[in-house]
C-alpha cells in the first residue's frame, strides 16, 4: 500500500530519535508494533467476515438453483405420471369393456338348415 525506499525510513527514523529521545524511543516503537498488529488483526478479520458473507451469499444462490431445479423435475415428474394414469385408465376402459361381437353373417341358401331339410 504504501510503498517506503530505504533512504526515506532512514529519514523517519533518525527524526523520530531526534524529536522523541533515545529514552522513550524504543517504548513508542514497541506500542507502534502493538498497535500495527491490532490493525492488522483488525483488518484481517474485516477481510474474513467479507469473504464469509461472500461465500454465504453464493450458496444462497446456489441453494435456489438447485430448488429451482428440483421443482421443475417434480413438475415433469407429475406431468409424466399424470400422463402414464391417464393411458392406464384408458386401457382398463378397455378392458372392461366387453369385446363386441360382429353381426352374425347370414348362412347362404344351400348351408341352412331349412334348405337343406326342403331338399330331402
Amino acid at each position: 500500500m504504501f510503498d517506503f525506499s530505504l533512504s526515506e525510513l532512514m529519514v523517519v527514523m533518525v527524526v523520530a530519535l531526534i524529536v522523541i529521545g533515545p529514552e522513550r524511543l524504543p517504548k513508542v516503537a514497541r506500542t507502534l508494533g502493538h498497535l500495527y498488529g491490532r490493525a492488522q488483526r483488525y483488518v484481517n478479520g474485516v477481510k474474513a467476515d467479507i469473504s464469509r458473507d461472500m461465500a454465504i451469499e453464493e450458496f444462497r444462490q446456489l441453494q435456489q438453483k438447485v430448488q429451482a431445479e428440483a421443482s421443475a423435475v417434480e413438475q415433469s415428474v407429475q406431468q409424466a405420471t399424470q400422463a402414464l394414469d391417464q393411458q392406464v385408465q384408458q386401457l382398463n376402459r378397455a378392458v372392461a369393456q366387453p369385446p363386441q361381437q360382429p353381426a352374425a353373417k347370414p348362412l347362404p341358401a344351400e348351408a341352412s338348415p331349412e334348405t337343406s331339410a326342403n331338399k330331402s
